[in-house]
């Protein structure tokens, strides 16, 4: 990402604070050569699905599939890929959950294995794809209020590989997002629950590592 760098990001966060979502998008897809967008098809999902598919029809969407999301999740992810006809490529771990199952049990974060299960149905899928796409440029779906890591970030972060972040909806209250998602005809699936993150104060590792 050359025009935009670490010692220019703040100025870019700064003009980008009022923009909506879409003119955040259309302005950072300006500087990308490899762009992609990962999702867990959480509760708000489709609003970052639809505002970046909207600006690039064919835009790389990863989902990194633990094997352990709800039925609802997996009904809602089903739908969000046929509604927006997304171009998506799916992750899985390379252990079934069954086996996983046999090993760890249930995978609380009061397991002493809690981060092997992580490791294994979360960030090795995540950094076998890194390592197919190899991207420039991150849409993901972080807002400020969420835990204490994103209100660290910004719209405009950096990972520590160099990897432009983008939250367009990073400033957005879960109000906002439900009336973002209204006016757009999305839909909103709250039966969602990540064993990897288990408290919504915490972070699936994803963002931490990546």
């Amino acid at each position: 990402m050359k025009f935009i760098s670490s010692k220019n990001i703040h100025l870019f966060n700064q003009n980008l604070r009022h923009e909506q979502p879409s003119e955040i998008i259309k302005f950072v897809l300006q500087f990308a050569e490899n762009p992609w967008l990962t999702t867990s098809f959480g509760p708000y999902s489709a609003a970052l699905l639809y505002a970046t598919t909207f600006q690039q029809k064919e835009l790389q969407i990863v989902w990194c599939d633990t094997g352990y999301n709800t039925k609802a999740t997996y009904t809602h992810a089903h739908h969000l890929i046929e509604k927006l006809q997304l171009n998506i490529d799916i992750f899985t771990p390379n252990y079934t959950t069954a086996f996983i199952d046999n090993i760890v049990g249930e995978p609380t974060i009061e397991n002493p294995k809690h981060e092997f299960f992580s490791e294994k149905v979360k960030l090795e899928p995540f950094q076998e794809a890194l390592q197919k796409y190899k991207p420039d440029l991150w849409f993901t779906n972080l807002r400020k209020h969420q835990t204490d890591y994103r209100k660290s970030i910004d719209i405009l972060s950096f990972t520590k590989d160099g990897i432009l972040k983008v939250c367009p909806f990073y400033h957005f209250t879960d109000a906002e997002m439900l009336d973002y998602m209204k006016d757009h005809n999305l839909p909103i699936e709250l039966d969602y629950y990540d064993p990897v993150k288990a408290l919504e104060n915490r972070e699936c590792g994803i963002h931490l590592k990546g």
